[in-house]
């Protein structure tokens, strides 16, 4: 099975400017993101916008001789049903770009359950959406179009659920925790400590490091969390104010 991996991905974030093209280890955020989709075999799909921002986004795919789709800056959802619709593409999973250590098993797993299920999406595991940031959405295609009926090119649909489960008689499931992690564990990257984070993961583990042996880091090191781990009740709280 061939997994298409739609990226999302923008420069113009507010908390910290251009964290997608932050420096982590030899490359950057987007590169190493667009890399770690390679090497689970997962064809990356780059989602970013018209703005004159991302110009450098899609640089960086031409660089890397990866697909790039541009679409609605704030309109995410309109984004990917534009960006399956120019491309053909039935389903695919998600990645944020903000997220560059996440678990590809578990991304073709999740995949897997939504065709084998014959489901419309599957959301995130619990500890992924608490900031582990292990995996994404896998969805059909052909839902984005109901459930951005009411939107335009302006509408700020970051928090995806809000829209998503209106749709009637939806076929959704959350995916289950399949693997030991770390209670307490954010690598997402939205502050500066967890760019110092992710940092000190790629300091220690090298290059693309497994999602087994980064949860394995933080179990041997109880403490390692800490360094961002108290941004998680801001980030939530973000998150919540931004929910339908």
């Amino acid at each position: 099975m061939i997994i298409k991996g739609f990226i999302t991905v923008r420069t113009s974030s507010s908390r910290l400017p251009n964290k997608c093209l932050l420096k982590l280890g030899e490359s950057n955020i987007i590169t190493s993101v667009i890399l770690r989709c390679i090497k689970y075999n997962i064809e990356p799909i780059v989602c970013t916008s018209i703005d004159p921002s991302d110009d450098i986004i899609e640089k960086i795919t031409n660089n890397l001789k990866v697909k790039c789709f541009r679409g609605s800056l704030a309109n995410k959802l309109k984004r990917w049903s534009d960006c399956a619709e120019f491309y053909g593409i039935k389903e695919f999973h998600t990645i944020d770009a903000d997220d560059p250590f996440f678990d590809g098993d578990e991304m073709i797993f999740s995949m897997k359950k939504l065709i084998d299920e014959d489901l419309d999406i599957i959301l995130p595991t619990i500890s992924s959406s608490n900031g582990g940031a292990t995996v994404g959405y896998s969805l059909k295609s052909k839902i984005l179009l109901q459930a951005i009926k009411k939107t335009n090119d302006f509408t700020d649909t970051e928090m995806i659920w809000g829209y998503i489960k209106k749709i009637k008689n939806l076929k959704f499931a959350t995916l289950e925790e399949t693997k030991i992690r770390p209670d307490k564990l954010r690598l997402t990257l939205d502050f500066e400590e967890d760019y110092l984070l992710l940092k000190a993961v790629k300091n220690i583990l090298g290059d693309n490091p497994s999602r087994e042996n980064i949860d394995m880091l933080f179990l041997k090191n109880p403490d390692l969390h800490k360094i961002n781990w108290f941004r998680n009740k801001e980030w939530k709280k973000n998150q919540k104010s931004k929910s339908l």
